[in-house]
């Protein structure tokens, strides 16, 4: 066998193992953490190993890989390209090695580095790149080196830019709630990216700061019973500035496609022959609630929770909600767009079923420093929330998870 010194550096190579035969000592938590880059990298995976972790046996079941339920055997190593010794008996892993070494495989011991071959770098992926860093057989300073790497990358922090030309097009991207932290990571990066940014007032505005100063902003705002921009005139501009070559973003709070008019647009770009792209955001029907403390559904109190606009009030003939079946149902309503309707809306539910003191929380600017939240009841709900000054935008949470959610305090 080749000594394997410490002090000597390793040579970095990125490996195409697509359709080539990797063998995998071990089923355990090494291979559970090792396996799907493996997966992913469409190699010939076979696992060797008397017993595997619930993970590992599902990923057999599926067919991603092969796995022999046994000892290992000299053998299994025939026409492979790459080994992992990763069992759990240094014995066991030094065979491998040495064997490895005899047929002149790379092999990785998870147990000894010093005496392997090869060493599995700590590795990333973000828009397009792979990150990989060694760091002489210290795991931990390579995986919190990797982590700095990709968390500046992701916040745009540390610059990798694109040499070469954008596709011109749209993303529509849900912005999340509010919070900056909480838009996608690809949401995020697509934003770093834009030539242009038509964004709405529920948008995580603070991203704005970070945009080149040559990234033109079109603010589409649609301020609750007040100004607005009509949908046909950010549909036109959406479509101007993607026609005439630039990559537009469409940033929009929470998820593009809860009331958020985001098919709307993507319609009026497919009509006009624009690409787009759909990046999902978190919606605050679900993340506001969880963010107050309210679980919307919760083990042995309600096996549903169901989402509504309030922006059509009850008695309208334009509504198409069935506010009767509302009120009977037992679970949780979800009220988005409603603070103007809620006294309306309340009643109807009454009127149609639901218990006049059932519980109700209204969160108001959920997720930012301004939040805050009335617990209340259906009957009082809208007396309530105009005394305590309860405005826009604001999501109304009617249920028993409400009273629930009093046992626990959110950080």
């Amino acid at each position: 066998m080749s000594p394997k010194y410490d002090d000597i550096p390793a040579y970095p190579a990125g490996l195409r193992l697509a359709g080539r035969k990797v063998v995998m000592v071990g089923a355990g938590t090494v291979a559970r953490r090792r396996l799907p880059g493996l997966v992913d990298a469409r190699a010939d995976v076979l696992v060797v190993a008397p017993d595997a972790t619930p993970s590992v046996e599902a990923m057999a079941d599926d067919g991603e890989l092969r796995w022999e339920r046994r000892g290992y055997r000299a053998d299994d190593l025939d026409g492979a390209w790459y080994v992992i010794a990763a069992t759990d008996d240094p014995a066991v892993n030094a065979a491998v090695e040495a064997d490895a070494e005899e047929r002149r495989i790379f092999c990785v011991r998870s147990d000894d580095a010093s005496q392997a071959s090869a060493w599995t770098p700590a590795s990333g992926r973000h828009d397009g790149l792979q990150i990989a860093v060694l760091a002489g057989g210290d795991p931990r300073r390579a995986a919190a080196v990797r982590d700095r790497i990709l968390e500046e990358l992701r916040e745009g922090t540390l610059g990798a830019a694109h040499f070469r030309a954008k596709t011109p097009g749209v993303a529509l991207v849900g912005g999340g709630p509010g919070d900056p932290d909480l838009i996608t990571v690809r949401g995020r990066r697509l934003l770093a990216e834009a030539d242009v940014v038509v964004t709405d007032r529920l948008g995580p505005r603070a991203l704005l700061d970070e945009l080149p100063s040559d990234v033109e902003v079109i603010d589409a705002a649609k301020i609750p019973y007040g100004r607005a921009m009509a949908q046909e005139a950010i549909n036109n501009e959406i479509i101007k500035h993607a026609s005439a070559g630039k990559f537009v973003v469409r940033l929009k709070g929470g998820d593009n496609y809860v009331f958020g008019r985001g098919f709307e647009e993507a319609i009026a770009c497919a009509e006009a022959g624009i690409p787009v792209e759909v990046v999902p955001g978190i919606t605050s029907a679900i993340s506001v609630p969880a963010i107050a403390g309210i679980p919307v559904t919760h083990r042995g109190v309600t096996h549903e929770f169901t989402v509504v606009s309030g922006h059509v009030a009850p008695d309208n003939p334009d509504s198409l909600v069935d506010w009767a079946a509302l009120g009977r149902l037992r679970g949780t309503l979800v009220l988005l767009m409603a603070m103007e309707r809620l006294g309306v809306i309340a009643d109807t539910l009454i009127t149609h079923g639901r218990a006049a003191d059932t519980p109700v929380a209204i969160i108001q600017e959920g997720t930012m420093a301004t939040q805050r939240t009335l617990r209340t009841t259906l009957a009082t709900a809208a007396a309530d929330a105009q005394t305590a000054g309860m405005r826009p935008p604001a999501i109304v949470v009617i249920g028993e998870v409400v009273a629930v959610a009093e046992r626990v305090r959110p950080l």
